[in-house]
């Protein structure tokens, strides 16, 4: 019989943050919708903003099933962005 700890283990190494691009203008931006309450009205804001005032080139949108669900298909926003946007409303 397996026992398995319900504690886990955590990997608390440190690691640097991702690249950040220099400017915004032309950048293809990825907004990712955690499905909360507003959370797509604030990160949709967020995206015209972008449009609007920095001259981001794209914005596509992907929406998570539910709030504690991992996104479906990362590899797709990941290559399809050089910027995601992602967050919480209520």
């Amino acid at each position: 019989m397996e026992v398995l700890s319900p504690l886990g283990v955590a990997d608390t190494r440190p690691r640097s943050l991702a690249k950040r691009p220099a400017r915004l203008a032309g950048c293809r931006v990825a907004v990712l919708d955690n499905s909360k309450p507003n959370a797509d009205v604030l990160l949709g804001r967020l995206a015209e903003l972008l449009v609007a005032r920095v001259g981001v080139a794209e914005v596509r949108r992907w929406r998570k099933p539910g709030s504690s669900r991992p996104a479906e298909d990362i590899d797709a926003i990941v290559d399809g962005a050089d910027v995601v946007l992602t967050g919480s409303a209520d």
